[in-house]
């Protein structure tokens, strides 16, 4: 797989087109409805969660980060409300339904479903809307009638939309079964329908017109839902009928809810939360017996397996009252061995470069325009078509941190390289830095270490601590259980395995060493470059990649979901380069010592791959990195490097002038634009 020498190219440009598809075994979407019959089919008990859109970016990136936490648990799927005051179908707003709903669906990978009213609404409104939902791969649509936008009154349209019924009849003639469609049930009937029997025929109404399954307004009474599925079912609604349950949380959001949704609180309630209204803990303990008490209510009548949560964007009292009932499941097994979205358009892909392993959400951002994805093998990559990753602050995509709280872990001041060394150690040790902080987080991964990285944990530390910065790596596997705990993936009963795999940034000095000692592995392939592209150098196949996690599982072709791509690593490039200057660069002033020393590795410094293709013996990668370390230091001791003459210490690579913080800013860019002159005769020596 490898060759002895390197071979040098240029940087790839993208062509139009979508990514060449290979054979292999596909897995074909079920519609969220026929899933949840299924469930209710097997006895089987599940929920669900409903989330509002935030006020602000920054509330929004929060969001998602809840739903990731959230959806940990095993939610069927979420629910996204729509606000007809926050122009909820502006996909390009952080703060849209729309928006909302595809990051949880594409970016944080869990089924989801969009609510839609279409009060005041035209069919061109609508059909936008939904054209746009389908574009952006949601499947499933709460149609509701809605309420007017504070200030607007409610009008009857000629020929348009004045009942939820009349948008459901809309979808189907329009989009046919496509989209899953839901719609709201009221135990205690329509605040605006005239008598509780009339709301019921008009639910019945909104079921022949094609409705899959409904969702209740919230109860606090399981008997009040048990009549409600018993009188539906009398008049012929035999949908699912899943109990929309809002734990109490607060004394004065409860009664704001109530009042909005015009229903009253029984007495026995308000006279247990009158005597703690103002002990908010105390509350959501009650909520939270409130609530099980009433679903175990509703399990023993035999007409419930799915639960719905008014989660009110919070988490702790539904987490609490999931696990009571036996339902937050935590379930470790991944089915991948990266993060799947749940977009249906990329229900077959089964095949992904490793560096996005870290950012996933951006891989699916960069290929959202794919037609098609791949599965079974990755294949040729003559022409992968990724898209441009301009706006580093989507809400989705931007650290989910503040600017003093990073400055806290990545450093106030960086006096020297010694400084951003110490970052990304701490970071792979846990360890503390000078502040007294933890490093929670890089710009190339905003979350903790995965599991397996305990394997390599001490060879990661000692390496960074020298200026191997690593961003990616993975340990090597040799038929591990597919159900281990720390590296196992896919169904039970297979076996997987891992090529060990090393991503670091490192200083031009010790890509010479590097070179130097890589003849002496020739079962490591390797892929160098710097972040202009014309500094390109691999001994590996320029379009055929390699395949560094695969699984053998009963019954099924041997599955390789990871591979290093030489291709893709091109435009991965950009992307780890940028994220130096986005993200960490540009927390300091412009001109400071710190701004100036980020730039300076972005300019300067090279991204490195390693595979070792030799997976059943012991990971070579870090002995040589180890050689490569002797081999500088060789370099060092015979003088052939240069002198910068700063403090009268003598530095042989580039990146002396930010040793210990020596040197000024004026001499720093005497010493690059010297470098950039020897540079071309360096290369060629190697």
């Amino acid at each position: 797989m490898s060759s002895s020498g390197y071979t040098s190219s240029g940087a790839s440009t993208p062509s139009n087109g979508s990514r060449p598809s290979s054979p292999g075994p596909g897995v074909p979407y079920i519609k969220l409805a026929d899933r949840i019959e299924a469930k209710i089919n097997r006895g089987e008990r599940w929920f669900s969660l409903e989330f509002f859109p935030p006020r602000t970016p920054q509330g929004a990136a929060n969001l998602i980060s809840r739903f990731e936490r959230m959806v940990q648990g095993g939610p069927m799927f979420m629910d996204i409300t729509w606000h007809p005051a926050g122009d909820p179908g502006n996909n390009e707003k952080a703060t849209s339904s729309m928006s909302i709903a595809c990051a949880a669906l594409n970016y944080v990978g869990h089924e989801t479903m969009l609510h839609m009213s279409c009060c005041n609404s035209t069919k061109d409104d609508i059909r936008r809307h939904l054209e746009k939902a389908k574009e952006l791969g949601i499947r499933n649509i709460l149609a509701l009638r809605g309420d007017p936008i504070v200030g607007d009154e409610w009008k009857y349209v000629e020929d348009g939309f004045n009942y939820a019924t009349d948008m459901v009849k809309f979808i189907r003639a329009e989009f046919g079964d496509y989209f899953t469609v839901c719609v709201a049930g009221y135990p205690h009937g329509h605040p605006d329908c005239g008598s509780y029997e009339e709301d019921l025929q008009h639910l019945k109404e909104k079921v022949d017109a094609g409705a899959d399954f409904i969702i209740t307004q919230l109860f606090f009474r399981a008997d009040r839902y048990i009549k409600f599925v018993e009188d539906c079912r009398r008049i012929g609604i035999n949908v699912p009928i899943i109990p929309g349950v809002m734990p109490i949380q607060g004394y004065h959001s409860l009664r704001n809810l109530v009042k909005l949704s015009k229903l009253e609180i029984p007495e026995e309630i308000m006279s247990a939360i009158e005597p703690i209204r103002d002990n908010d803990e105390a509350i959501r303990n009650y909520g939270v017996h409130q609530a099980v008490t009433m679903i175990k209510e509703m399990y023993d009548s035999g007409l419930v397996n799915g639960i719905h949560f008014y989660t009110l964007n919070r988490e702790v009292a539904t987490i609490q009252i999931l696990k009571q009932i036996g339902l937050w499941t935590e379930d470790i097994q991944r089915p991948w061995p990266w993060k799947r979205t749940a977009n249906f358009n990329r229900c077959e892909e089964e095949v992904r470069p490793i560096f996005w392993a870290s950012r996933p959400k951006s891989y699916v951002y960069r290929t959202q325009e794919w037609d098609e994805f791949p599965n079974g093998r990755w294949g040729s990559s003559e022409s992968p078509a990724f898209g441009e990753l301009n706006d580093y602050y989507l809400f989705y995509l931007k650290p989910n941190a503040k600017k003093e709280e990073l400055l806290d872990m990545w450093g106030h001041e960086l006096e020297s390289l010694q400084d951003v060394f110490d970052v990304f150690t701490n970071y792979i040790t846990t360890k503390e830095n000078k502040q007294g902080k933890k490093v929670r987080k890089i710009p190339w991964n905003d979350d903790e270490l995965a599991a397996e990285t305990g394997y390599i944990n001490d060879q990661l530390a000692r390496i960074n601590s020298r200026g191997v910065l690593t961003i990616n790596s993975q340990p090597n596997v040799n038929a591990a259980p597919s159900t281990d705990p720390v590296v196992g993936w896919g169904t039970p009963g297979g076996y997987v395995f891992q090529k060990a795999y090393l991503e670091f940034f490192t200083s031009r000095e010790n890509v010479q060493a590097l070179f130097k000692v890589l003849p002496k592995y020739p079962n490591v392939n390797y892929h160098i470059i710097k972040f202009e592209g014309d500094d390109d150098y691999t001994n590996c196949d320029q379009q055929q990649p390699i395949a560094v996690t695969w699984g053998v599982f009963p019954g099924k072709e041997i599955i390789q979901p990871t591979v290093v791509d030489p291709v893709s690593f091109k435009f991965w490039k950009d992307e780890a380069f940028t994220l130096w200057t986005e993200y960490w660069g540009q927390l300091y002033e412009e001109g400071s010592r710190s701004r100036e020393l980020i730039q300076h590795i972005h300019d300067t410094w090279y991204l490195v791959n390693l595979v070792d293709n030799d997976f059943p013996r012991d990971n070579i990668l870090f002995t040589v990195i180890e050689d490569m370390f002797k081999e500088a230091d060789l370099q060092k001791a015979k003088g052939k490097g240069q002198t910068n003459g700063v403090n009268g210490v003598h530095h042989d690579d580039d990146d002396g002038v930010f040793v210990n913080g020596a040197g000024d800013v004026a001499k720093k860019t005497e010493q690059i634009q010297r470098n950039v002159e020897v540079e071309a005769d360096v290369v060629h020596a190697l």
